[in-house]
């Protein structure tokens, strides 16, 4: 393939951009925000469930005070009723004597439960320190995600922009190139990632490897607007005076 040394020549300033794109491309994949997101997601995922898990311990126990409570008034209720009946008068002297040992055992009973939600209320406000504490966690870790999505989210809109100027200037340098050595261009950057290189010193700007003498003097016999191409990356040398022939 032939082609104006001058046109091939500028087919680096082309790699140059496909390499910017290329590098946007990679930052697109690689920004640090994206793994800071999913550690950040995770992390929330982490603090509502515990969370939940402090607010599901919550009901339980409010379900236990009330229990709790409705037990003493149910005590209550019957040494009430048990007074009243035992102040009448009208019990006889043996049923007396069980009723007031009754209210004797319904007291310490009371006691006992009134204890026992004592100790209930104070596991509870415990707990609410806790959930309070869950929920501010929950609440810090959901802002590191929503501050990382910010920063993902600009640095998109950056290489977004950046892209679309790269990609502006490539359009405008095609028409600048014939078809086929456009086509072959197209070809070696889709396989290998660079479709032209400088050739520098005897070495490939691709591949980065020095050919060896009997290449050189092939490419060195080559007429100016023949196409040449590295035997190790198949990318298209471009010959300058630092071409070192």
């Amino acid at each position: 393939m032939k082609a104006d040394p001058a046109v091939q020549r500028r087919l680096l300033d082309l790699a140059e951009v496909d390499a910017d794109l290329a590098r946007l491309e990679h930052r697109r994949r690689t920004l640090p925000e994206i793994t800071e997101i999913a550690a950040a997601e995770q992390a929330a995922r982490a603090k509502r469930d515990a969370q939940v898990a402090v607010a599901t311990q919550l009901d339980d126990l409010d379900r236990e005070v009330k229990r709790q409570e409705k037990e003493i008034d149910q005590v209550r209720a019957r040494v009430e009723r048990d007074d009243k009946l035992l102040q009448s008068g009208t019990v006889a002297a043996k049923q007396m004597t069980d009723l007031e040992h009754e209210i004797d055992t319904l007291h310490r009973r009371q006691a006992a439960l009134e204890d026992d939600l004592l100790e209930l209320m104070e596991r509870r406000e415990a707990l609410e320190m806790d959930a309070q504490h869950s929920e501010a966690e929950l609440a810090k870790a959901e802002a590191a995600v929503t501050d990382a999505t910010s920063r993902r989210d600009q640095a998109f809109a950056d290489i977004e922009s950046q892209e679309a100027k790269a990609n502006a200037t490539r359009k405008a340098m095609l028409p600048a190139f014939p078809e086929q050595l456009l086509a072959l261009y197209n070809r070696v950057r889709e396989h290998k990632g660079t479709g032209a290189a400088l050739l520098r010193s005897r070495r490939c700007g691709a591949c980065r490897l020095e050919l060896d003498r009997v290449v050189i003097s092939q490419i060195k016999a080559a007429p100016a607007d023949e196409v040449v191409r590295c035997e190790e990356c198949g990318a298209i040398l471009i010959r300058t005076a630092e071409s070192g022939l």
